[in-house]
């Protein structure tokens, strides 16, 4: 039988590794589920990213860092130490015989589907700093956490705006935060567990900043604070050295105030990490009291795709805070001309006009959404504003971008598509994502795609001249 060349059939190699159940993320929740699946005599892989590397952490990936890490995320055996000793069920998750994989993420996920029969099965994609691979699966449990709920005001980009999930890592988990004196925004439950946390460890809260005409009950008890209640950051001062100072807008129309401090921890919320269930196709639904977009779950964390649960704050995670008050009341406050999207320096206003990106020289002219009447469509929005498409891939962004779509349409949060997620899921160097070793017959039957018309034209057909 004559193979036929342009088929990618029986191309893919089998996965260098396989397990019963993969595990990502061995915080509590993922330690738990990979111990329980180890008793049950399963084989086991539990991957977690941390130890971040120094550059990961520098992109505010997959918390939001802000420039606060001291010289010490770059001593690679420190670190593994410091995520030992904090996480003690790890120890356990050895001694069972899981394979534990520290400093390792999970950049891509896939099943064999209509489109991509050609895969040898169930596939997670791993990288470490060294180079990434594949590894086979049965059942999928994700544990991922969650990660900061970004605000914008002026100045967010200076070194030393930092979000609560980052703030917290840093100080607990790493040994490695650089600053000293805060100011705190948000008014709930992580405002207050920020502020409890910084004053454990020997560092000085100057102020609360809080959106709420009135404290909650457990900051208004907290004494030697400033509480700036019924505020909203208005732009943060400093240079390259980081902030120096945070400027309050008073919502009601009073004279701004200005707090002293070296770092300023946003704390208005956190959001599961959806991007793997996302990006495998789990059926997902918006809930505003599990923190916006989730994936749909049975009583014991089921997903729709019966091999996928998902546990821990991945699952949803409690929310005191309403994120579409707080923008509305930053852009009443801060204007149109502040970054909505940091990477890609696209303003408030170059988001609600659809205004195509300036480095393009293209003017201000806006370009007309798709359907006038229908919801906006972050998707359909970044492609031509480019909002969400730099390097921390939409996490200092994302809830921002449809926050003002909501507002701006006149819907409610809900009703804006969630922006889909894209592999790999973490902004990885080329050179870890290039390819094993392939198969004899992937080697000799690569196409050159985009030879349009003729697409699937054989390169050896093509005529190269000089290049050859």
């Amino acid at each position: 039988m004559k193979l036929d060349a342009t088929s990618n059939a029986a191309s893919f190699a089998p996965p260098s590794e396989r397990y019963d159940v993969a595990v990502v993320g061995a915080g509590t929740a993922g330690c738990a589920e990979a111990l329980a699946a180890a008793r049950r005599g399963a084989r086991v892989l539990l991957a977690d990213e941390n130890p971040l590397a120094a550059g990961l952490i520098g992109l505010d990936v997959p918390l939001r860092y802000g420039g606060r890490a001291t010289s010490a995320v770059q001593t690679p055996a420190r670190m593994v130490e410091r995520i030992a000793a904090a996480t003690p069920l790890l120890a356990e998750a050895f001694d069972a015989g899981i394979d534990v994989r520290l400093g390792t993420c999970v950049w891509g996920a896939w099943l064999p589907a209509p489109a991509s029969r050609a895969l040898p099965g169930r596939l997670l994609g791993l990288a470490d700093e060294t180079g990434s691979w594949l590894a086979g699966f049965d059942e999928l449990v994700v544990a991922a956490g969650a990660r900061d709920l970004a605000i914008g005001f002026a100045g967010a980009e200076l070194p030393g705006v930092v979000g609560a999930c980052g703030f917290a890592s840093l100080l607990q988990r790493y040994g490695a935060f650089a600053g000293r004196v805060l100011t705190v925004i948000g008014g709930g439950a992580l405002a207050a567990d920020c502020v409890a946390l910084a004053r454990a460890n020997g560092l000085r809260v100057a102020a609360v900043v809080d959106l709420a005409a009135a404290p909650s009950a457990a900051l208004a008890a907290v004494e030697d604070m400033r509480m700036l209640s019924g505020h909203v950051p208005l732009r943060a001062v400093g240079g390259a050295d980081g902030v120096s100072a945070l400027v309050a807008a008073d919502v009601a129309g009073g004279e701004p105030k200005t707090i002293a401090c070296d770092t300023v921890v946003l704390a208005v919320g956190v959001v599961p990490m959806v991007e793997i269930p996302a990006v495998l196709g789990c059926r997902m639904t918006f809930d505003a009291g599990r923190g916006g977009h989730v994936p749909v779950l049975s009583a014991d964390g089921r997903s729709s795709l019966d091999m996928v649960r998902v546990v821990g704050d991945a699952a949803g995670v409690a929310c005191d805070q309403d994120m579409l008050a707080w923008m509305q009341a930053l852009h009443a406050t801060g204007g149109a001309e502040v970054p909505a999207c940091l990477c890609e320096e696209v303003s408030r206003g170059d988001l609600l006009g659809v205004r195509p990106p300036r480095y393009l020289g293209a003017g201000p002219a806006p370009q007309p959404p798709v359907d006038p009447g229908g919801a906006p469509n972050p998707d359909h929005i970044k492609r031509l504003t480019r909002a969400g498409m730099g390097v921390c891939q939409g996490r200092r962004c994302r809830e921002q971008v449809a926050a003002l779509l909501a507002l701006d349409s006149g819907r409610p949060a809900g009703a804006i598509p969630l922006a889909s997620y894209r592999m790999p899921l973490r902004p990885l160097p080329l050179h870890l994502l290039a390819p094993a070793e392939e198969p004899e017959g992937m080697q000799e039957n690569w196409r050159i795609w985009f030879d349009i018309p003729s697409m699937f034209t054989d390169h050896r057909d093509i005529p190269v001249g000089d290049e050859a």
